[in-house]
């Protein structure tokens, strides 16, 4: 059985549980390049109604490494949705191995994403906030019809039996090949996204779980989609060229780091 908070919408963290200073939130890329378009006059002005409307997202910090955004593809899935969306935020890096006293205020259960939507309210787990962010900022839209919700919500889980499992003949594998045959067949019927030509609230949740899928099993098992499965292929080379993948991914190296404890505990 899988730990709930693996296959759910937040990142678990580990147990050890310190506390170090609150790190610096960092600014994404959108929230930077508007605040160097602003005048340093126009800037002091105003920066205190900036400071009190900023949306901020508490994310997994790369394992070892503080200050580099971590491998929680959760975390990822609201960034990307804030991305799409085009509406700047701050990043607080959180050392899930080193929980400091201000994250667990906010958040007890010391998990990750937190997101706060300007209004100084912490709210946890990543399917509650991107509906949340959708009611908020709801151009573009990224709402998935009913019927496409559950495509590939699976693929998670099965990948994750598979990539802990030391047995060949357990049927992991088949079941993770059964759930990406699944996709190929929705993908090639109604591609190349989830919900046809635009991307959807159901892409930006599963482009982190396949990126975490096939860099993870790559290094781990040697194992790679099947070249059979060319809708796949599309779709994952698709959003992982997204500009908005391009800037929330994790490094390689770190998502490998992240998985590590849990092939080899």
């Amino acid at each position: 059985m899988l730990p709930a908070s693996l296959t759910r919408g937040s990142c678990p963290p580990p147990s050890i549980n310190n506390n170090p200073p609150q790190p610096t939130p960092t600014l994404s890329p959108i929230a930077a390049d508007q605040q160097h378009a602003r005048s340093p006059q126009h800037h002091h002005q105003h920066s205190a109604a900036v400071v009190a409307m900023t949306v901020e997202v508490c994310v997994k910090a790369a394992v070892g490494h503080p200050d580099t955004l971590g491998d929680c593809p959760f975390a990822q899935r609201v960034l990307l949705t804030l991305e799409e969306k085009k509406e700047p935020y701050q990043t607080k890096l959180v050392d899930l191995s080193n929980k400091p006293d201000w994250f667990l205020e906010i958040n007890p259960e010391g998990k990750v994403p937190v997101f706060n939507s300007g209004d100084g309210k912490w709210i946890a787990d990543s399917d509650v906030i991107t509906q949340i962010i959708e009611e908020k900022y709801p151009t573009p839209s990224l709402v998935t019809p009913p019927e496409y919700a559950s495509v590939g919500s699976k693929i998670f889980s099965t990948f994750i039996a598979f990539l802990k499992s030391k047995d060949a003949t357990d049927g992991t594998e088949k079941a993770l090949v059964d759930e990406l045959e699944a996709l190929d067949a929705h993908l090639k019927a109604h591609g190349p996204y989830i919900n046809g030509e635009n991307v959807s609230a159901a892409d930006l949740s599963l482009g982190p779980k396949l990126f975490h899928l096939q860099v993870a099993l790559d290094h781990f098992k040697g194992w790679k989609i099947p070249e059979t499965l060319t809708g796949v292929h599309a779709y994952t080379e698709a959003l992982f060229s997204r500009e908005s993948f391009v800037k929330t991914k994790p490094a390689k190296e770190h998502l490998i780091a992240g998985w590590a404890p849990k092939v080899n505990p």
